[in-house]
């Protein structure tokens, strides 16, 4: 009894330890996105009972030989045996038992044959064929196939891949590529919920402006002394911020204004990408980008939206949602921000981490850009195919998305920075504070003075010069003796100095920066050089690789007449004077008169903290860049069913012009408001901007599409001989020696700037509020 205790119990173990870790739903090494229903190792289990089955039968054979030895005379001797036959009673019954547990493991043996059978066929239509899948071929995801052979050879590449549940079998790479990225099709056997119409989203909450910036300076954070200089700065501005909120609000009257969730990642700052910033700022170096920043992130605050501010690469993943890896694959989920204000830096960063996501959600990205990025380099293909190609270019983003320090161009979008504004009894002191003869040089770096030892003497006959130029332990070099050099001095310091100056000089660098706004600002004269050739990327290194051309031709040549354009071409004398410093009559003959002339101190509307808020508000509410119109088909294309319909447009009551006609039904919802569109054709050497500023208007180029039409050409009494779509930054444009109209096929390319002298092109022109030229009249 004991013996077959132990048989039945061997058997027992033998049959659990070898079956019990078959049936498992899942193995260690499957992926969270892998559900297993099959029953793993069908072969080895049905081996194993086989084994068993015949390891029994052969005991049963043995014991069979023992029973009949049983009976032999050489084992019985009567009595004298030396074996009693009472000793082997048993052994019938014996053979009975093994014969049932035998029969039981064969019965075992079939059973759970028959369920690995029905779970692999079942396996068949579910995981089972994870190693047996095939590459769908469906019309509508025609790179499914190669993204597969891509994943075949690469999948190892990137973790992300084997994180998203990737693990080298055809089934895992089909999965992959049809649940987290989107090039095949869904697999009929993935257990897929049904499609359920999710609820519509719970009403935003609305935007109020704030009272209080102390949980602005704690998002900035600390660590960087561009992050110290940017919170004094926003220290300093505080109440002018809320008191321009304060005037804005009323002017909105209870408007109703979503708030929006912003990412603020300003990449320059990120260790990543070098930080050469803030080193720098405690010793002379450019502080312009740190001032827009900190104006921009006062702007949005104070308007009531809900921020969050990085300056390194590992917060920038943390708020995206970017998987472990090499940036390969998309976000983990939908991205968080309905806005991201970001850099150049921090743009090539994004793109880097967020794999085919950046794709989806490039439309929220707004790039701050000092110099502005101009269609015709922005656009990949054709800045390749047309020599346009820059370091900086070619990101396919819609021109707006780029938002620019000055109003260089109005293909951009021009955010601005703002300059302390004086209030009357201010105002007065400072007149009755002036120095006539007292002149600050404009340049905080050493370099700025080398070679301008000319300038400075012909300034002394006249002027006390004072100077701003960081030094350790003696006087740099390249500053003259007679200099008064005060050092690096505090934002506040530095503004006391210009509220004593007559003239703030500009000695040609640095280019378009705040400084010369805050001068004006308080008092002062700005003079400046006149480029005489205009520096570009052809003569001047600083310039080369910039992302425009400043409308200079239809080339690629970006140019700069002067120090500062905008100011020399929106403020102007007498508070502007742009002269040849070549020309020594010249400049000595401006700094008598600039002695002589009595100037308030100005400021535009445009750059002051209520004119920077009414900016941003204007282009939260209204600019939205991920849901676009397309263009007309070309005409090649075109059936007669599907002719466009009639024009819009109208000629003005003068016959000069295009206006929108009053009859042309309801109006689209677009922004800028189409009542404000004039549409005028160009002369060969003008571009749009230059166009329509002649006729005191902005181009706007959101109304490109509108008059993107051979009916437009017609109405403005142009003979078209021909009629073509092609890509070109230039186009809608009509070349009147041969009679031939081009229009635009790429949206994208659509532009103010440029021009060539072949062409006249057809320009779209808006209104603009007093002061604030980003904004046309209607635009609030």
């Amino acid at each position: 009894r004991i013996f077959v205790l132990g048989i039945g119990f061997f058997t027992l173990c033998f049959l659990m330890t070898s079956l019990g870790g078959q049936f498992s739903a899942k193995r260690l090494g499957d992926s969270p996105f892998t559900i297993r229903t099959e029953v793993m190792g069908a072969l080895e289990s049905r081996g194993v009972l086989r084994r068993m089955s015949d390891m029994l039968e052969m005991l049963m054979k043995r014991m069979d030989i023992l029973a009949r030895l049983e009976n032999s005379t050489d084992f019985h001797k009567g009595d004298e045996a030396r074996f009693p036959l009472d000793r082997f009673q048993p052994a019938a019954g014996l053979m009975e038992r093994i014969q049932a547990i035998a029969q039981n493991v064969s019965d075992i043996a079939i059973k759970v044959d028959q369920i690995l059978r029905n779970s692999l066929l079942n396996g068949k239509v579910m995981e089972g064929r994870r190693d047996q899948c095939e590459v769908p071929r469906d019309p509508k995801y025609p790179d499914c196939a190669g993204k597969v052979e891509w994943m075949r050879a690469r999948w190892t590449s990137d973790p992300c891949y084997a994180f998203f549940g990737v693990d080298g079998t055809e089934c895992s790479f089909l999965i992959y590529l049809s649940e987290v990225e989107w090039f095949c099709p869904p697999l009929p056997w993935r257990n897929r919920t049904v499609a359920v119409p999710s609820p519509p989203p719970p009403p935003r909450a609305q935007a109020a402006f704030r009272r209080d910036l102390a949980r602005l300076l704690e998002l900035i954070g600390t660590g960087k002394e561009s992050l110290s200089f940017m919170k004094k700065r926003i220290r300093h501005l505080a109440q002018q911020w809320l008191r321009a909120a304060r005037r804005l609000e009323q002017k909105l009257a209870g408007r109703q204004r979503d708030q929006k969730h912003i990412l603020v990642h300003i990449g320059f700052l990120t260790e990543e990408s070098g930080d050469v910033f803030s080193p720098r700022v405690l010793k002379g170096g450019p502080l312009g980008e740190m001032v827009q920043w900190a104006d921009i992130l006062a702007a949005l605050f104070v308007l009531g939206h809900s921020l969050r501010v990085t300056v390194s690469l590992k917060e920038l993943q943390s708020h995206l949602g970017v998987p472990p890896g090499r940036g390969n694959c998309p976000l983990t989920s939908p991205l968080p921000f309905d806005l991201v204000y970001t850099d150049y830096h921090g743009l090539q960063q994004m793109k880097q981490h967020m794999g085919l996501s950046f794709k989806k959600y490039r439309c929220r990205v707004r790039v701050i850009d000092t110099f502005g990025t101009e269609p015709a380099y922005n656009h990949e293909e054709y800045a390749t195919l047309r020599g346009y190609r820059t370091n900086w270019g070619y990101w396919n983003l819609q021109p707006a998305q780029f938002m620019t320090m000055f109003p260089h161009t109005p293909d951009n979008s021009f955010m601005g920075f703002v300059s302390e504004e004086l209030n009357q009894t201010e105002r007065q002191l400072i007149k009755a504070n002036k120095v006539s003869s007292m002149a600050v040089v404009y340049g905080k770096e050493a370099s700025i003075w080398k070679g301008k030892e000319k300038f400075l003497a012909i300034l002394n006959k006249y002027m006390e010069i004072h100077g701003t130029v960081y030094y350790e332990t003696q006087r740099p070099p390249e500053v003259p003796a007679f200099v008064k050099n005060h050092g690096l001095l505090p934002q506040h310091e530095f503004q006391q100095l210009l509220r004593k100056a007559k003239l703030f000089i500009g000695f040609g660098f640095p280019y378009e920066g705040p400084a010369p706004l805050e001068a004006i600002a308080n008092g002062c004269v700005f003079l400046q050089a006149r480029f005489n050739p205009p520096h570009s990327s052809l003569n001047h290194e600083f310039f080369r690789g910039k992302p425009t051309s400043r409308e200079a031709t239809g080339t690629a040549v970006f140019q700069v007449s002067s120090q500062h354009p905008y100011a020399e071409d929106f403020i102007g004398k007498p508070h502007v004077w742009t002269v040849d410093y070549n020309n020594s009559e010249e400049f000595e003959a401006a700094i008598k008169t600039i002695m002589r002339t009595q100037v308030d101190p100005y400021l535009p509307y445009e750059y002051t903290c209520e004119g920077m808020l009414e900016r941003i508000h204007a282009y939260i509410q209204h600019q939205d860049f991920c849901t676009t119109s397309s263009l007309p088909p070309s005409p090649k294309t075109k059936s007669p069913a599907m002719q466009s319909p009639p024009s819009p447009l109208a000629l003005s009551p003068n016959a000069t012009h295009l206006v929108w006609s009053p009859s042309a039904g309801r109006a689209p919802q677009v922004w800028p408001p189409v009542a404000s569109l004039q549409v005028w054709v160009s002369e060969p050497q003008h571009t749009c901007t230059e166009t329509c500023r002649r006729h005191g208007l902005v181009c706007e180029p959101t109304f490109f599409r509108f008059l993107n039409k051979e009916e437009v050409f017609l109405q403005l009494s142009i003979a078209c001989d021909s009629t073509e779509y092609e890509m070109n930054h230039l186009y809608p444009a009509v070349a009147e020696n041969v009679r031939e109209c081009y229009l635009q096929k790429e949206p994208l390319l659509f532009s103010c700037a440029g021009y060539n002298t072949k062409y006249r092109r057809l320009c779209p022109c808006r209104d603009f509020r007093q002061g604030q030229v980003a904004l046309c009249r209607d635009c609030l």
